[in-house]
């Protein structure tokens, strides 16, 4: 049900009232793109059945989603078509179009070319959990999470957010797990991570499927590098990857959560599915919180994470690779 989490803070004073909430969601249901329309977005039901509520309730937890679409327009197609317009006028005329009205034959083009656009959807969900003021967006980046939290707060009365902000950072924390070799409580290091170096090389070492509690990847650490990204696994129930903006990624739900999952009747999958995956995060969130030293209070500065000093060592270099130049995950 949740691949990536982005976490926020719901701000104090709204009341979680959901017949209000299915009403104003109501009101900006998703539809296709017009002819001309460059994208669109609105709400559609989670359990995936048409007519069916805009919001669920599983054990409490409210369930949302919404969907956009995007024409599909190549600027080189874009531009193409303004050349032929702009050679087409210059014929015409008898001399080139100016500065100006280029931006209008650049208009032009791309309204006459967006109904023979292809579409792209993507469907965003999202929970709310009303007890712990708490909501996430199955984001897989900032831009996409702005985009939702903007609707989510113009559909909801009241609703207003805040980042969820711990007193350590998670790149200080993840550093000194790795530095220790283990991570605290219920979590465990798993087998990847990258690291990166803060000066202007900004070099880049990527582990994948490979043992983070060597004198190698502490090595690191001690050298400057800090992680942007952490592969953990919590209580043997959920693995997922902690970034450094506090986001989680490739959420897995392990076997001995799941038991008896297979057993459930397909008209009960996604309830079953609900209850399983926001009641083990319900779990994890608040336990992953006070590993990075618990929610700090607005306007309060995070606090520093001392890293402990490695070993030396001595054994060669394993399956690491530097690069300059990496992109971005």
């Amino acid at each position: 049900m949740f691949k990536n989490l982005h976490l926020l803070r719901i701000a104090p004073g709204w009341t979680a009232d959901a017949a209000q909430a299915e009403a104003r969601l109501a009101r900006e249901p998703f539809q296709p793109c017009g002819a001309t329309q460059p994208e669109s977005a609105g709400w559609v039901p989670p359990r995936g059945t048409p007519h069916a509520p805009l919001l669920e309730i599983v054990d409490g937890q409210w369930l949302l989603a919404l969907m956009t679409e995007k024409k599909m327009l190549p600027a080189s197609v874009v531009k193409e078509r303004g050349e032929e317009i702009a050679a087409r006028l210059e014929q015409e005329r008898g001399y080139k179009p100016g500065r100006r009205e280029a931006k209008e034959i650049k208009e032009q083009a791309t309204q006459e070319l967006l109904p023979l656009a292809f579409t792209k959807r993507a469907r965003t969900a999202i929970w709310i959990d009303p007890q712990a003021g708490l909501l996430a967006l199955d984001a897989g980046n900032m831009n996409q999470a702005d985009a939702v939290v903007s609707l989510l707060v113009k559909a909801l009365d009241g609703f207003a957010l805040l980042p969820l902000q711990t007193q350590q950072s998670p790149a200080g924390c993840m550093a000194a797990w790795l530095a220790e070799g283990e991570a605290p409580g219920s979590f465990y290091l798993d087998r990847e991570c990258e690291l990166k170096s803060p000066d202007e090389m900004r070099s880049v070492v990527r582990y994948a499927r490979h043992a983070l509690d060597t004198d190698e990847v502490k090595q690191h650490i001690a050298a400057g590098k800090r992680p942007t990204r952490l592969a953990l696994s919590w209580n043997e129930r959920v693995a997922f990857t902690l970034t450094d903006a506090m986001l989680l990624k490739k959420i897995e739900f392990l076997d001995t959560a799941l038991e008896g999952r297979d057993a459930v009747a397909e008209d009960e999958a996604f309830d079953a599915d609900a209850a399983i995956a926001t009641g083990e995060l319900r779990r994890l969130i608040p336990e992953l919180v006070e590993a990075l030293g618990g929610e700090q209070v607005a306007g309060q500065a995070a606090a520093p994470v001392e890293a402990a000093a490695p070993a030396p060592v001595s054994a060669p270099a394993a399956e690491t690779a530097d690069s300059a130049d990496a992109a971005p995950w």
